[in-house]
Formats: structure tokens, sequence, C-alpha cells
């Protein structure tokens, strides 16, 4: 699938930290419970912190409990979903750089709009706050 925002394996490299390269480019996951974003509801957007693509309102942010921040949709078209090989669970990229952003989980029974999980890694996103 092709996206708008295309750059070679060491122009990433030359952007993003080796963390960020793994997790966004190599389709990494972060520690649960370790990421700077788990525990933090701030006001503001998060973006993809590859490209700075605005990806999540931060009223969209709850608290699953799985280690990871958790988002009950994206902004509109901020977000691609594909399903797994095993097919056992959806990968969401960045729509704008392909950059990977974890996994959404739909039909847990969260009490939120979609009942959706998008279960994000915090070395993806970015936050920008609120003015």
């Amino acid at each position: 699938m092709a996206t708008p925002i295309e750059k070679t394996e060491e122009e990433w490299r030359a952007v993003l930290s080796p963390q960020q390269f793994h997790i966004l480019r190599q389709k990494g996951t972060e520690s649960k419970f370790t990421g700077e974003y788990d525990k933090f509801f701030g006001e503001g957007v998060y973006k993809c912190a590859g490209c700075n693509t605005p990806l999540y309102k931060s009223t969209t942010k709850f608290d699953s409990g799985c280690g990871w921040p958790a988002f009950f949709e994206g902004l509109p078209g901020a977000i691609n979903r594909t399903a797994d090989p095993d097919g056992r669970r959806t990968e969401i990229t960045c729509a704008a750089c392909g950059g990977h952003l974890g996994h959404v989980f739909k039909g847990e029974g969260y009490k939120n709009p979609t009942d959706e999980r998008h279960c994000v890694n915090s070395i993806s996103i970015k936050f920008l706050p609120a003015n």
C-alpha cells in the first residue's frame, strides 16, 4: 500500500531515534506499562512520531489497563488497518507515512462509543497540548 510520505530506510534512521525506528518502521512493540502516555491524560492531540500527522484527539483516549495508551477512535482518514497474517489481530498504521502504531481490538466490552481499543505504542506518538 503506497503512502503519501515515502523515505528510504536511511532517511528514516536519520530522523527517528533507534527505538522509534524499531517500533514505527520495523513493527516492534514497547514493553507494557513503560510508555510515557500509558497513564497520561492531558488535553490535546496525539500525532505520529514519524511524520507529525494528527492521529487521535485526547477525548478519545481511555484507561484500558492494558499497559499501552488506548483510544477508541482515530481522526478520520488518519489510520490504516491491516489484518495480521495470523488473522488474530489488526495492525494500525499512520495513513500518511505507514508507521506502525500498534493494533486495534473490537468487541472487548469497553464502555466507549465504538467498542474498540486502539492499543498504541507511546513511542509511535507525540502529544501536542491544547492551547
